[in-house]
């Protein structure tokens, strides 16, 4: 059994930062891809950014030059380093990866969410 579990969501002034993080724990082989995604009330789940095993990155255009994802292999975590916080950012953020597990089985989980609000 994989599971994600996020944490440092939280409430935020406009300009301020946060910084999430979300570890995977259980029965993995191997992470493959990990993306941070976001969901806003009535809108549908938006991918913010993605890195691969080796490092490279992508983020929608809405975060590039505030948002950085990072990961630690060594500790099967990503973490979305989130500067410049805008209203628009409020969201439920929601981690997913792409997980090998022990049981040879390799597929996407997801984690419960964390939610982060922007205050104008």
């Amino acid at each position: 059994q994989v599971q994600l579990v996020e944490s440092g969501g939280g409430l935020v002034q406009a300009g301020g930062s946060l910084r999430l993080s979300c570890a995977a724990s259980g029965s993995i082989l191997r992470i493959n891809d990990m993306r941070w995604y976001r969901q806003a009330p009535g809108k549908q789940r938006d991918l913010v950014a993605g890195i691969s095993r080796g490092g490279i990155t992508n983020y929608a255009d809405s975060v590039k030059g505030r948002f950085t994802i990072s990961r630690d292999n060594a500790k099967d975590a990503v973490y979305l380093q989130m500067n410049s916080l805008k209203p628009e950012d409020t969201a439920v953020y929601y981690c997913n990866a792409n997980i090998g597990a022990l049981n040879w089985v390799t597929k996407d989980y997801w984690g419960q969410g964390t939610q982060v609000t922007v205050s104008s």
